[in-house]
């Protein structure tokens, strides 16, 4: 029996073998989640891996123009680019690669092996998992999401079917244009463009097309990484050079651990007051440190 029939029976009342109620899910109005007999790799996605399973997990938004809302994040694998302080750079980052980390400069520290975090399942699996938490907000983050866009679009799919009021995040480093069959489904962007404290070539990370589209996007923001008085400067004129709405550009500091972020905090909070520009906090560092998955 196929997903969609089976999401339809569900809101009928009737139930099937092939359904598994999860803990929580009767009497709440949520779809059961069927149980997948033989799943389709050929419609399957990349995904980080957190302890035995993927990483999805519920939580609240805690960066850019949506901070606070309850969200399911989705964390795809794959990155097309690898900035030099990326908090996820198991996404990409695997043994065997030539790429440089500040993590390098610890003498225990080990590149993972790429097929210990990453696992790749179908577009409905991860659809039910999704589904699972009962929330209306979702999230796909990275690495670089975008690089998979079509499967993602085939997830949204599947869960505007099972909860029409469902919605749609994707943070995206703004190289990738977003193909047809994903925009159509109307998600908000979460651009991060990078500057050069990422240590690479602005050829790599400014891509004057995609950037143009979402500037043209009202569902779009952007949210630069600040480190030092210097970045501003780069800021501005990336914004005047790809005429990006200076109301939808937020600042946040860049922070892998609490001490950081106690430090950048009230220096950016500052800036941000004086120039007119969003301030954006990390409420995920700010609360849990570098723990994953909360």
């Amino acid at each position: 029996m196929r997903f969609a029939d089976l999401l339809v029976l569900s809101r009928m009342g009737v139930h099937t073998r092939e359904d598994a109620v999860t803990a929580g899910s009767v009497g709440t109005g949520q779809p059961s989640l069927p149980r997948l007999e033989t799943p389709r790799m050929t419609d399957s996605l990349v995904l980080a891996k957190l302890d035995a399973g993927p990483e999805i997990f519920h939580s609240l938004q805690g960066e850019g123009a949506s901070v606070g809302t309850p969200s399911v994040f989705v964390r795809l694998s794959r990155c097309n680019l690898h900035c030099v302080w990326c908090d996820t750079d198991y996404t990409w980052n695997f043994a065997g690669t030539s790429f440089s980390h500040d993590k390098d400069a610890d003498p225990a520290y080990r590149k993972p092996v790429r097929a210990e975090v990453q696992v790749t399942l179908s577009d409905e699996e991860i659809a039910r998992e999704i589904l699972r938490h009962g929330c209306d907000n979702v999230i796909f983050t990275g690495g670089e999401p975008l690089l998979q866009q079509p499967g993602i679009a085939r997830v949204m799919t599947l869960l505007r079917t099972a909860m029409p009021e469902v919605r749609f995040e994707i943070e995206t480093n703004g190289t990738q244009m977003p193909a047809a069959e994903l925009e159509a489904l109307r998600p908000r962007y979460n651009v991060s463009p990078k500057l050069g404290n990422a240590g690479m070539r602005a050829d790599q990370c400014l891509i004057p097309a995609p950037l143009a589209f979402f500037a043209a996007c009202d569902r779009a923001t952007f949210k630069f990484v600040c480190a030092a008085g210097s970045d501003l400067d780069e800021i501005r004129g990336i914004v005047d050079t790809h005429r990006l709405p200076r109301q939808r550009v937020l600042l946040m500091p860049e922070a892998t651990s609490r001490e950081e972020l106690e430090q950048r905090r009230p220096w950016l909070f500052e800036v941000c007051r004086q120039t007119g520009f969003r301030y954006s906090d990390r409420l995920h560092v700010a609360i849990f440190g570098s723990r994953r998955g909360v």
